[in-house]
């Protein structure tokens, strides 16, 4: 019997990093996602075919029922051990998917080029959680960590307010269609960002940071209020500012692009993946200039 699985990738506008300290960050659900197709198979193993947007395999591997069990792994942070590790949390939350089968075959399918950090963990521990009908956000905290933005943008169809409360996720659909999005786009800077490692960098960084999330709180729900493209830019700019400040590095605009006639923000782990441009101007020809040949209009990224 074969079972199919979809969610959305994700992009982060605000409260880069601070979401793990409660701030309130504004989210993205993107029209990228990945698939997760579940067949039955035999030997008491899983036979694993990752594909990646072009067609071509990524990953292909034998997992046995033993190995995911008893989480053997090499330590090696290979994807085959990272796979394990997933799956093994899974098993400790529902056993019976390993106890009570013959065996799987299992296809992953990305509707976005895998090194554009859209979320290929995310979507894909979403995934396995709808086939297991078990919590995603408990199985991303006993595997990868992190502060499950990603997931509820796997799992909603519109933009969200996400915010941990209590070390407990609060997702707030909203309202977000600015009327001058023809005005943003998303540019991929040609190198996938590790979260992981920026994450550890934030947190032997951060500092009494509640004067900094209420700060941020409060540019996120004046981004939510924006009526026009200034104020909306100006805010995204404070943003970068205060972010620069605590992690001690330059802006993206500042780094690399210093000349370009508009804001750029940086998005999730700073330093890679995309950013987002706010600009007047079609800024295709500045960026191809510079050697970035994917640029993205907001509407053709960004589920509303």
């Amino acid at each position: 019997m074969k079972k199919t699985f979809y969610s959305n990738g994700k992009l982060l506008i605000t409260g880069e990093y601070l979401v793990l300290d409660g701030a309130k960050a504004l989210a993205l659900p993107t029209k990228f996602g990945q698939n997760l197709i579940v067949e039955t198979g035999k030997n008491k193993e899983i036979n694993w075919i990752s594909y990646d947007k072009d067609g071509s395999i990524w990953f292909q591997e034998v997992l046995l029922f033993s190995e995911i069990s008893n989480k053997t792994v090499l330590e090696s942070e290979s994807i085959k051990d990272t796979l394990i590790e997933i799956l093994h949390e899974a098993f400790l939350l529902n056993p019976d998917f390993i106890n009570s089968a013959e065996g799987y075959a299992i296809t992953t399918q990305l509707t976005f080029p895998k090194s554009w950090g859209l979320g290929t963990s995310s979507t894909l521990i979403n995934n396995i959680a709808q086939w297991l009908k078990i919590d995603a956000f408990e199985l991303l905290k006993n595997s990868f960590g992190g502060s499950g933005y990603d997931i509820a943008c796997a799992q909603n169809n519109s933009p969200i307010i996400y915010q941990l409360v209590d070390e407990k996720p609060v997702i707030e659909p909203v309202d977000f269609n600015p009327d001058f999005s023809e005005h943003l786009y998303f540019v991929y800077l040609n190198k996938k960002q590790s979260s992981k490692s920026a994450i550890a960098s934030y947190h032997k960084k951060k500092s009494n940071l509640s004067k900094t999330i209420t700060a941020v709180n409060k540019i996120t729900n004046s981004i939510l209020n924006s009526t026009n493209l200034q104020s909306f830019a100006n805010a995204l700019e404070e943003h970068e500012i205060i972010l620069s400040y605590i992690l001690e590095m330059q802006t993206v605009k500042e780094s690399l692009f210093p000349d370009f006639k508009g804001v750029i923000k940086s998005l999730g782990a700073w330093g890679g993946d995309f950013v987002l441009v706010i600009t007047k101007e079609n800024p295709t020809a500045y960026f191809k200039k510079k050697g970035y040949e994917t640029i993205i209009p907001y509407e053709d990224m960004i589920l509303m």
